[in-house]
């Protein structure tokens, strides 16, 4: 019989809302295939006596249930047992989440890795964008001043963001070069991303769902009155749309490009025909907002095309 067991490094489940969470409809979907769910913390994830063990405990998710989730029992698994490995944890992009790229790098050619290790490590989610600038509105990667100044003299409204940021943290508009602020920004973040402001982000963006090199899904997350963030944790409401031809051909290219570099699930998004430079690889979300909205499941298309 082949290894029916599924583990997932991700953020405890108590922490994640079963409304809108991808990692629990991921998972809800292939227990319904008598599939085993093992989850664990990417810092209970060790090698002892060459062998990747993590500490954590098999799982059932419940959409029925008030709780949502039953621990079922606790374990130490030897990881190269089971047949795949999400790796859903939020990002920040800190040292910890490399540490576990390196150690699941030694059993990827044992257990298929969603998404690759080597790959997540390689693929900077705003940076990698830095190869499709042509398709975005104009955009600086930098901590060089004098290059933000004259960033801020072109395009008066500009957009600042981290480049190892999520969810809309830390995002900010301004409209005018404050010396002061952005040198403690850039103090606190590294290297930054500079971007022209898109006024029709208050018509929403776009988020299209890859998979397999694959353009499954998409829909629009319009902010809420007064914002321009579209991210649904910062209150943007989701609705179901479609990708205009500039869009979906955009949207093709990447998510080929992608498959070529072992990402088997990704989220791009645009707003007003243009991406906005973030190639969602660590942990894509969206997969349950758009069942409810369209009531096509791409957590199915996720597995069949794994062959799981």
């Amino acid at each position: 019989m082949i290894n029916k067991i599924i583990a997932i490094q991700g953020n405890h489940p108590s922490k994640l809302n079963p409304k809108t969470d991808t990692t629990i409809f991921l998972a809800n979907e292939i227990q319904n295939k008598k599939y085993k769910i093992f989850y664990y913390d990417p810092k209970n994830l060790s090698v002892i006596n060459s062998k990747v063990i993590a500490k954590g405990f098999f799982i059932k998710f419940d959409y029925n249930n008030k709780k949502k989730f039953r621990i079922l029992k606790k374990k130490d698994l030897d990881l190269a047992k089971c047949k795949f490995i999400l790796i859903r944890q939020d990002p920040p992009f800190n040292l910890e989440y490399i540490s576990t790229t390196y150690i699941l790098d030694t059993i990827k050619k044992k257990v298929k890795i969603i998404n690759d290790p080597t790959s997540i490590r390689n693929i900077s989610e705003k940076l990698y964008s830095a190869k499709y600038q042509k398709f975005m509105p104009d955009t600086i990667f930098t901590q060089n001043l004098v290059e933000i100044k004259k960033f801020f003299k072109l395009h008066k409204k500009v957009i600042l963001k981290p480049i190892h940021s999520f969810s809309g943290n830390d995002i900010y508009l301004k409209s005018k070069f404050n010396l002061k602020f952005i040198k403690k920004f850039i103090k606190k973040h590294g290297h930054i991303v500079c971007q022209k402001y898109l006024s029709k982000i208050s018509d929403g963006d776009k988020r299209v769902f890859l998979i397999n090199g694959k353009v499954v899904g998409v829909i629009s997350r319009v902010p809420k009155k007064g914002s321009f963030l579209s991210n649904m944790s910062k209150g943007a409401k989701p609705i179901i749309t479609t990708l205009s031809n500039i869009e979906k051909k955009i949207s093709d290219l990447i998510a080929k490009d992608l498959k070529k570099k072992n990402i088997f699930f990704a989220g791009i998004d645009f707003i007003d025909q243009k991406l906005n430079g973030d190639i969602n690889v660590t942990s894509p979300t969206g997969l349950k907002t758009f069942y409810d909205l369209s009531k096509v499941n791409l957590a199915k298309i996720f597995w069949e095309e794994l062959k799981a």
